[in-house]
């Protein structure tokens, strides 16, 4: 078995002969709480499960926030990683060593393989006589396997400056096998000092625009002692949304139209390779120039079939835009532009990668993971004038279209879709015609609220649902998660809420409970 980071292997045999170098920081303890020039000050995190592996990930930083955004490191450093079938780490399965260097911030990301599958695991690194946090993972079951059942839950929108992140300290209390990130992981911008009370929670600087800004804002947020906890509970999938970059950008198209895409690329560059250091990502997905694949499926046996998907990196410019800003907004029905069926969302690629992932799917369930609201929403703006959101599904309808036909005609079982962004909680039905409400129910759409950043208005939107009837809850006035039990014959949906973002021992409850049955897309409130 080899474990591979950036191209560099060391054997086992190898790592054996160094033992005796690392043994007084093994003698350290487990638990140990990492000191403030600890190198592990970032925690550990795993990823991307298969059936005989997964990723395990690091970065040394003695100092997350250093201005020159190395974290307080220079020289390459030789780090130890074990992987072990007991949370004492004594009977350890799998190891080696690997190089950390300045060109991925000192970064680290092992693709272990050679495990059984769908059971759990435990890991560790050692580095500079110090010893990280163990993290626990698990590798997914064998592709032929039939398990009963998936606990995984997924988020989105933690906004560090708004509150803390007390909904993921919650969702490792839950255990799942599997979390999703559905986007904005980190915030890019900085509130001003005017914004007073409003900041819980200070960024580390001024909006990040450049590798060291985004360097250090996932340095700060990967200092969190919840989001740390979380990460060494269970591994994760990710996707992103607009804010690793910038608010509601486009490709290659920032929201301010005086930026030339020359200049936005060199800013996204750095936002995505400052994203690859920080996440536990396979080397397919090293940014190359100023480009990074991140949609892939994991599968969990023939179970479910998870579609990871990028909603921003090859999109079609947002329609209609209003000088000096191309962001969101409602657009009247005039904007003809928005119904342009060249237009697209996912890029054709990744459009076509999808599609044909339908056609050979054997999985029990289906579930499409993305950073949007899938289902159109007739909506008002704030001056009253009816029209649809441009930023997500809605500003590129045909390729919704698209995909929604794609799962009928070729019968794929059970798809659901999950998103985020939109910082409330919705259960919708997505139908063939979603301004026919007699028309198929085609797939079970459920997005999930913020981790803690600001909600859009409840009575504007709830106005609207009227107009809607084929989204069947919303709610946007508090914070949290979606956990989901999958079984062979149903879907058991909790939205999980936080009593308050302000609070770092912010306690957690259920607001809301679906089924859905499988072969019955829609929610049903339980």
């Amino acid at each position: 078995m080899r474990g591979s980071h950036h191209g560099r292997v060391v054997s086992r045999r190898r790592v054996l002969a160094r033992t005796g170098a690392f043994a007084a920081a093994f003698a350290i303890g487990r638990h140990l709480a990492r000191a403030a020039d600890s190198v592990f000050t970032l925690g550990v995190a795993s990823g991307e499960p298969s059936p005989d592996g997964f990723v395990i990930w690091t970065r040394l930083a003695t100092n997350p926030l250093s201005a020159d955004g190395m974290g307080g490191m220079s020289a390459p450093v030789s780090v130890m990683w074990e992987v072990a079938t007991d949370d004492g780490m004594h009977k350890v399965v799998r190891s080696g060593s690997t190089e950390a260097d300045g060109r991925w911030a000192h970064s680290v990301h092992v693709e272990v393989g050679g495990l059984k599958p769908n059971r759990p695991y435990w890991y560790r690194f050692t580095a500079a006589g110090e010893q990280s946090p163990v993290g626990r993972t698990r590798t997914a079951p064998a592709a032929d396997a039939s398990p009963d059942r998936l606990r995984f839950a997924f988020a989105s929108c933690s906004n560090y400056q708004v509150g803390y992140f007390s909904a993921y300290r919650h969702i490792a209390e839950e255990n799942p096998e599997l979390v999703i990130f559905l986007g904005d992981y980190i915030y890019e911008y900085t509130y001003p000092n005017t914004a007073g009370d409003r900041v819980v929670r200070k960024h580390d600087g001024p909006t990040a625009t450049d590798l060291v800004g985004y360097r250090n804002r996932y340095g700060l947020y990967r200092t969190d002692p919840d989001l740390q906890a979380l990460h060494a509970t269970a591994p994760c999938l990710m996707t992103w949304d607009d804010h690793e970059v910038e608010n509601d950008y486009a490709n290659e198209w920032s929201e301010r139209m005086e930026t030339t895409p020359q200049a936005f690329l060199r800013r996204r560059a750095a936002a995505y390779q400052a994203y690859y250091e920080h996440m536990p990502l396979r080397e397919r997905s090293i940014p190359r120039v100023a480009a990074m694949r991140l949609y892939d499926r994991c599968r969990h046996g023939n179970l479910v079939t998870f579609s990871v998907l990028d909603g921003r990196q090859y999109r079609t410019k947002q329609p209609c835009e209003v000088p000096p800003w191309r962001r969101g907004h409602v657009a009247p029905d005039s904007c003809t532009e928005r119904l342009d069926r060249q237009r697209t969302l996912l890029g054709a690629d990744q459009e076509q990668w999808l599609l044909e992932g339908f056609k050979t799917s054997d999985a029990a369930w289906n579930i499409l993971a993305q950073g949007q609201l899938v289902a159109q929403l007739r909506q008002k703006d704030r001056a009253g004038v009816p029209g649809h959101w441009t930023d997500g599904w809605d500003g590129y309808p045909a390729a919704r279209q698209r995909i929604l036909d794609a799962t009928a005609a070729s019968k794929l079982s059970n798809p659901v879709f999950i998103g985020g962004d939109i910082h409330s909680f919705w259960a919708t039905d997505l139908k063939a015609d979603f301004d026919d409400p007699s028309s198929a129910t085609l797939a079970t759409e459920f997005v999930g609220t913020s981790v803690t950043s600001d909600p859009p208005p409840y009575e504007l939107i709830a106005q609207t649902l009227p107009e809607n009837p084929h989204v069947k809850y919303f709610e946007s006035r508090h914070r949290g998660y979606v956990s989901i039990d999958l079984l062979r014959d149903r879907m058991e949906t909790r939205m999980q809420i936080i009593s308050d973002r302000r609070d770092p021992k912010a306690t957690v409850s259920t607001l809301k409970k679906f089924v859905v049955e499988s072969g019955r897309p829609g929610p049903i409130p339980a």
